[in-house]
Formats: C-alpha cells, structure tokens, sequence
C-alpha cells in the first residue's frame, strides 16, 4: 500500500502580483514595446468550451466545442496615461491588440524572460467607473483569438519595477 503525503513546505505558492498583462497595438509591433497597466488591481484569465450534446438512446454524447480565452484587467486610473486612450479607441476600433501573459515566479531560460503566453485578439469591453468616494477605476475585457502560444515572455527590470515595489536603498539616487 503506498502512503501519499503532502507537506506544504513543498510547493511555492504564486502570487497575484507575479502574474503580469503585457499589451501592444499590433499595428504598433515596429515601433513600441508591450506595457502593463499601470496601478493593476485584479487580472483574471478565463477558458471557457462550450459542449453540444446529442440525444441518443443510450444517453447524452457531447462534443467539445472551440475553446473561448477572455482576459480581463482592472486597474486604478492613471492621469493622462496614453495606453488607456489607446485601448479605449481599439475597443471603438476593433483594432487587432497583442497580449503577453508573463508569470514572474516561473522563470525562463534567459535573463529577463519568464514563462507566458501570446495571444492576439481584441479589446472587447472599455469600461472607466468612478464612485464618490474612490478612485476610478478601468477595465478591460480582451478576447483571444484561438488558443495562444505558450514561450518565453521577455519581461524588462523596468516593467518589472512598474509592476511591484523594487528595494531601493536610502542614498540619493544619481541620475
């Protein structure tokens, strides 16, 4: 009889905050890199399939439909921030848009690169709110064509401080 246990020392648990959204107008792969949203608060990444069934005498057979892949982003509205308007008009525009999904706990096999997923797809929602008593918020909703492909993410130490407190030690800082 084999004896099974799991010791939580054994597995590193991953963080939101290393999970990181890198976006790019495709129209504009020439000339910028992709960016994260500034002041993200929440990602989420969905598949969902949509199954058929047929009725037989022996029950329900279902057949697998295409995979649908939906991400979503909120993020804490930047003041004058250009990759919103951008975005925004893609939305407006059906502008095709690159997303890279870069896991930073997961590194990849050279410096700056982690293991991800590419997509291309569309900005299938644009929503800013604002209540009385907060920040505004964005949203946006972006819908992959097919399934992505899964690499290595070039992820640069910028985009990596962008995206979480760095250490910064108490000398002034030269520039």
């Amino acid at each position: 009889m084999m004896n099974l246990q799991l010791f939580a020392g054994d597995a590193e648990v991953v963080q939101g905050k290393q999970i990181v959204y890198l976006y790019r107008l495709y129209s504009e792969r020439s000339t910028e890199d992709g960016a994260l949203l500034a002041f993200v608060t929440e990602n989420e990444n969905s598949a969902s399939n949509d199954a058929d069934s047929t009725a037989t005498k022996d029950g329900a057979v279902r057949a697998a439909g295409v995979p649908e892949i939906e991400i979503t982003s909120t993020s804490l509205l930047k003041a004058g921030d250009a990759n919103i308007t951008k975005f925004k008009n893609a939305c407006k525009n059906g502008s095709l848009v690159e997303c890279w999904e870069a896991n930073l706990a997961d590194p990849g096999t050279a410096t700056g690169k982690y293991k991800g997923t590419y997509y291309q797809g569309y900005i299938t929602e644009f929503t800013v709110s604002s209540n009385a008593d907060g920040n505004a918020e964005v949203s946006i909703t972006y819908g992959a064509n097919g399934k992505g492909a899964d690499g290595e993410v070039t992820v640069s130490t910028a985009q990596i401080e962008e995206a979480s407190y760095v250490f910064a030690d108490t000398p002034k800082v030269t520039v």
